[in-house]
C-alpha cells in the first residue's frame, strides 16, 4: 500500500553500501549481500550491472577494521543493519532532491506521528533550500511563532551543533522532543542581515485548520493547513458565509493562505472546485516515464458562480497546496492575489514502505499551474504585491497591512 504525500514538508517543527571483497563480480556481489546483510538475493531488475561496488565494499571493510567511533552510555554500537539504513539514506541523498528521504525505523515512526497532525516540537515547517535547513513557515499559535521565527530564516545550529551537511530529517528529529524541554537555535535572517540566537520551549503542536471572521463587510476564511478534512471545514465556512451573502450583507470573500505550508492535494482540488466550473484545470503533475502526466480538474461545485469578488492572500510561508489554490483561482481570473511571493514548493512525494518499520519518501512529479508555470521554480507572484507590517507583538503584526490591502482591492 502506498501513501502519496502532497508536499507535506517536515513538520515541527550514508554512504551506499557494497560488499566486502575487491573486484567482485555482479553475481558475487549479490551473493555477498545475501550472506552478510539481507539474507535474500538482489533482483536483476535493480539495474546495477554497470555500477562498480568494489570501492564501497572496501569502505565497509575498512570501517569494520579500523574505526574508533565515539562510545558513551547513550551511544549504541553500530550494527550491520544500522549500516544498511545509513547506506540507503546515502543512496536516496545521491539524487540531490531534499524531499527524497529514506526513514529508518525511528525516523519513520516520528514522520508518521507528524503526518497525523500532533507532535512535540517548536511548531514550524522546514525544508532544504540551497543546501541549508530553511524555515517554510512557523505554524500559528506555536512556540516558533511566538519566538518571532519567520519564513526563509536559515537554521545554522541546533543545540550548538552545526547544520552544515545535516540531513533534513536529522534536523527535524533534533527539534522534535518532549513538551516542556528546550531547544536552542541559531538562525540567520538574510533579509535583515543578522544572526539570531533563540531558546524555545517545546510544546505539543496541534496543527490548526480554519478560522472565519467578518471584517469591514468582507468575509475572511483563514486556512492554516490542508488536512484530510480541510475541504469539509472549508465548506462549513462557506455555509457560514452564505448567511451573509443571502442577506445581501456582502459578496466579498478573502481566502487567507498565509503561513499555510500545504498538505493533501485532494483538499486543494476540492477547495478550488468550490469556485471553478466543472472541468477547469486546477493543477498538472508532470512526472517521470512511469508516473506520466496527470491533470486535476475542477469537480464543478462552483457554488456562487460569478457573483463573488474574491481575494487570496499569500506570503513566503504559503507553500504546496496553498500555491495550487492561489494559482488556480488567479490563472482562471476568479480571484485577485495579494501579498508576497509564495515559497515555491511544487513537487509531489509518495511514501513507499520499504520494510514493516521503514519507508522511503520519494519525489515522483512536479506541479505546474493551469498556465504552465512551475510552482517549484517560480512560486506564485501576487497581482498586488504588499509587504507585511514589520511592527509586531509576539511575532504577530500589530497592523495587518496585507489584509487591509486585500479588503481595499475588493471594495474598489
Amino acid at each position: 500500500m502506498r501513501l502519496k504525500l502532497f508536499a507535506f514538508l517536515a513538520l515541527l517543527v550514508g554512504v551506499f553500501y557494497g560488499g566486502y571483497a575487491l573486484g567482485v563480480s555482479h553475481y558475487d556481489w549479490q551473493k555477498l549481500v545475501a550472506q552478510e546483510v539481507t539474507g535474500t538475493s538482489v533482483p536483476k531488475e535493480v539495474g546495477v550491472a554497470n555500477a562498480d561496488f568494489a570501492p564501497l565494499w572496501k569502505t565497509w571493510t575498512i570501517l569494520n577494521e579500523k574505526i574508533v567511533a565515539p562510545q558513551s552510555t547513550t551511544t549504541k554500537a553500530v550494527t550491520n543493519q544500522d549500516k544498511v539504513w545509513g547506506a540507503i539514506q546515502g543512496l536516496a541523498a545521491s539524487y540531490g532532491d531534499p524531499y527524497t528521504v529514506f526513514f529508518p525505523p525511528q525516523e519513520s515512526k516520528a514522520f508518521a506521528e507528524a503526518v497525523k497532525g500532533s507532535f512535540g516540537g517548536v511548531g514550524m515547517e522546514v525544508t532544504m533550500k540551497d543546501k541549508v535547513i530553511t524555515v517554510v513557515t512557523p505554524l500559528r499559535n506555536t512556540p516558533a511563532e511566538r519566538a518571532g521565527i519567520k519564513a526563509n530564516d536559515r537554521i545554522v545550529e541546533i543545540d550548538g551543533i552545526s547544520t552544515l551537511n545535516m540531513s533534513l530529517d536529522k534536523a527535524v528529529s533534533m527539534m522534535h522532543g518532549n513538551p516542556g524541554t528546550i531547544v536552542k537555535l541559531k538562525l540567520i535572517r538574510e533579509s535583515e542581515r543578522r544572526e539570531l540566537d533563540l531558546t524555545i520551549t517545546r510544546a505539543i503542536i496541534e496543527i490548526p485548520t480554519i478560522e472565519t471572521e467578518l471584517k469591514d463587510d468582507v468575509f475572511v476564511i483563514r486556512l492554516f493547513s490542508f488536512t484530510e478534512n480541510s475541504a469539509t471545514k472549508f465548506k462549513d465556512a462557506l455555509v457560514e458565509f452564505s448567511t451573509y451573502f443571502d442577506k445581501g450583507t456582502t459578496n466579498k470573500l478573502i481566502i487567507d493562505l498565509r503561513k499555510n505550508p500545504g498538505g493533501y492535494l485532494e483538499s486543494a482540488v476540492d477547495i478550488a472546485s468550490f469556485f471553478l466550473p466543472e472541468g477547469k484545470e486546477i493543477v498538472r503533475e508532470a512526472g517521470n516515464r512511469q508516473y506520466g502526466e496527470k491533470v486535476y480538474r475542477s469537480r464543478g461545485f462552483d457554488v456562487f458562480g460569478d457573483k463573488l469578488k474574491i481575494a487570496v492572500i499569500i506570503d513566503g510561508g504559503s507553500a504546496s497546496a496553498s500555491e495550487i489554490v492561489a494559482s488556480a483561482l488567479q490563472d482562471h481570473g476568479k480571484a485577485i492575489v495579494v501579498g508576497e511571493r509564495s515559497f515555491g514548493k511544487g513537487s509531489v512525494q509518495e511514501l513507499v514502505p520499504i520494510t514493516s518499520d521503514t519507508s522511503l519518501k520519494v519525489t515522483i512529479a512536479q506541479w505546474l499551474t493551469p498556465k504552465g508555470n512551475s510552482i517549484s521554480e517560480n512560486g506564485v507572484t501576487p497581482d498586488v504585491v504588499v509587504a507585511q507590517a514589520t511592527s509586531t507583538k509576539e511575532g504577530v503584526p500589530e497592523v495587518d497591512t496585507q489584509l487591509l490591502r486585500a479588503i481595499a482591492e475588493l471594495k474598489k
